[in-house]
């Protein structure tokens, strides 16, 4: 038993330096995305895998979209005009900004509003996030895919 606990602890220790370590080298890359509420260190992490080495590879915001499996898919029948959420694309970048939705829906005034405001419009608690899905990777897209000097200009 004792054999066995030290190692926990050996392991845990371990697993917290690979943490901060992990958390210093996406704050270097990404440090205005860390600082989005609900975006965590995992989920930026996350999101720069899915990026890659070349973000210039992802040409709009819809290919990011679609490539995290937000892009919205016509589920429309008759006169009724719907979306729903593409179940493609990247599982682990979509419950990522599944977690960021949640974590904004319990605690961020902006989105709280928004999510009301939808409410009172007739839009499903599943529909909303997924416009809430499509807002975040806009924000993502906006810090990792865009150059620095195409921000700065526009």
């Amino acid at each position: 038993m004792r054999a066995l606990a030290r190692r926990w602890l050996w392991l845990h220790e371990e697993i917290i330096a690979h943490d901060k370590e992990l958390e210093s080298l996406v704050t270097e890359r990404a440090p205005d995305l860390m600082a989005s509420h609900g975006i965590a260190t995992l989920t930026v992490a996350e999101m720069l895998i899915l990026v890659g080495d070349d973000p210039t590879r992802i040409r709009s915001e819809a290919a990011f979209a679609k490539l995290c499996g937000v892009c919205p898919i016509p589920a429309s029948s008759g006169k009724t005009h719907r979306f729903r959420l593409n179940r493609g694309g990247n599982r682990q970048a979509n419950a990522a900004l599944y977690r960021v939705v949640i974590v904004r829906m319990r605690s961020h005034e902006r989105t709280l509003a928004y999510v009301k405001k939808r409410t009172k419009d007739g839009k499903s608690k599943s529909e909303i996030i997924r416009c809430l899905k499509r807002y975040i990777v806009r924000e993502i897209y906006s810090q990792l895919c865009v150059p620095k000097t195409a921000q700065i200009s526009a």
